[in-house]
């Protein structure tokens, strides 16, 4: 199923051709430089070099009497060369091809997850700066609260993806870490130049102290970096949703002409994209779940590790490529209503302006308990009674006996609410 969610160039990463290519670069790099040392002939690492191929069916081939696939791999890269393959794999063990190649495939897929973050953050960028005043209102436990503005909404998404983005440029950091070290990490038949060497080749770090493999901290960082930008698009599909609920109706999918709803409800408009986000995302933390798991190994390695990660990395990697693929063109295309988000702002009649209006009779003698108890009889007059806030704030005594009738007007204002919007966008760096 995996395959339906994947983009072409997150695919070529992933693929069994790839895989091979690199490993076979890092045995190659690993020949240069005992080369380097003198301790290979250097005219036989040039022949490795030009005859080295690997037939990745014929490794399947092989690995199915080998039950190893590095070895079926060595065997195939072999099968090409003359007396220099006896060269090849000297002083190594396994995992110095497998770990390393794999940060140079996880490198990749990250450069390709920062830029389509990008894209995300440069989308939500634009409809901030779009709706900066667009008012609606605020809602906390899904109940009206205070005023805001739709672009304000988009910002505070748009800083998040931000973080999210500097997360995983940090991950793939972390994760750019190449070993080369022998069976037990301690270069006892492998000097530690090798691994210097082939890893600046590859554009990696060295990772200086090892076991027979490279700590999966790096892995469960990387991961749990790709889960929280997940979150990140969890959390903008959830209000997505919420805000198109028929009730609401202030946001709303992109509907393509010739899209259904629902096969037996011809008029429906569902939120598809916001709702398999919100499912992915939820593949991505349990993802980042297993790679903690993988953490702890025993003494200087098993491999209870390695069948996990088969699944867990490309699978992140593919999944959150796809679903910022979605949401740059679910955000880019996001149809916003905003006469309904103004709408809705009635729909408390005003009671939405009760904090204002406490904190005015608050600075006009009244203490905090007295003008909250006077604004909270007033709105559930409101909900017992009907009528409008302001016109019950109006004929109150408590509140006729500190604010004249324009004092009370100016506390149903919804630019006041809106006031300091701009400078939220310029201390934010969204202008």
């Amino acid at each position: 199923m995996i395959e339906r969610y994947t983009r072409p160039g997150m695919k070529k990463i992933w693929t069994d051709e790839n895989r091979f290519q690199k490993m076979m670069e890092v045995e190659i790099l690993a020949c240069e430089a005992f080369a380097e040392q003198g301790l290979m002939p250097k005219d036989a690492v040039k022949m490795i070099r030009k005859k080295a191929k690997i037939d990745v069916n014929r490794i399947k081939e092989i690995e199915e009497k080998t039950h190893h696939d590095v070895v079926a791999f060595i065997k195939n890269l072999s099968e090409n060369m003359g007396d220099e393959a006896k060269y090849l794999h000297f002083g190594l063990t396994s995992s110095d091809i497998l770990d390393t190649a794999l940060s140079v495939q996880m490198a990749e897929a990250m450069d390709i997850l920062i830029a389509e973050t990008k894209k995300l953050a440069a989308a939500l960028r634009e409809k901030a700066i779009k709706y900066k005043k667009s008012p609606m209102i605020g809602r906390s436990h899904g109940v009206h609260a205070e005023p805001l503005s739709f672009g304000l909404k988009m910002a505070l998404f748009y800083k998040e993806v931000e973080r999210g983005i500097a997360r995983l440029e940090k991950a793939k950091d972390t994760i750019s870490a190449g070993k080369i070290s022998g069976s037990v990490g301690t270069f006892a038949n492998v000097d530690p130049f090798v691994e210097e060497y082939v890893c600046k080749k590859l554009g990696l770090k060295s990772a200086i102290i090892s076991s027979q493999v490279l700590q999966r901290d790096r892995h469960a960082e990387y991961l749990n970096a790709i889960a929280l930008v997940g979150a990140t698009l969890e959390k903008i599909a959830v209000e997505v949703r919420g805000l198109q609920k028929t009730e609401i109706g202030e946001v709303q999918e992109f509907f393509a002409s010739g899209q259904t709803g629902s096969s037996s409800m011809p008029h429906k408009k569902n939120p598809i994209i916001c709702e398999r986000v919100t499912g992915l995302a939820r593949v991505l933390r349990g993802n980042a779940h297993a790679a903690i798991e993988n953490v702890a190994l025993w003494h200087e390695r098993d491999i209870s590790h390695s069948s996990v990660e088969r699944i867990i990395v490309p699978d992140s990697t593919i999944l959150l490529d796809y679903m910022l693929d979605k949401m740059v063109k679910l955000v880019t295309k996001l149809v916003v209503n905003e006469e309904k988000m103004l709408e809705n702002i009635s729909a408390t009649k005003g009671m939405i302006y009760s904090q204002h209006l406490m904190l005015e009779l608050i600075r006009k003698g009244a203490s905090r308990m007295e003008a909250y108890d006077t604004v909270q009889t007033i709105a559930l007059n409101v909900y017992d009674q009907g009528g409008d806030f302001e016109g019950h704030a109006a004929r109150n005594s408590e509140v006729k006996a500190l604010l004249s009738e324009k004092e009370i007007g100016e506390c149903f204002s919804l630019e006041y609410h809106l006031r300091h919007i701009d400078k939220i966008f310029k201390m934010a760096g969204v202008e």
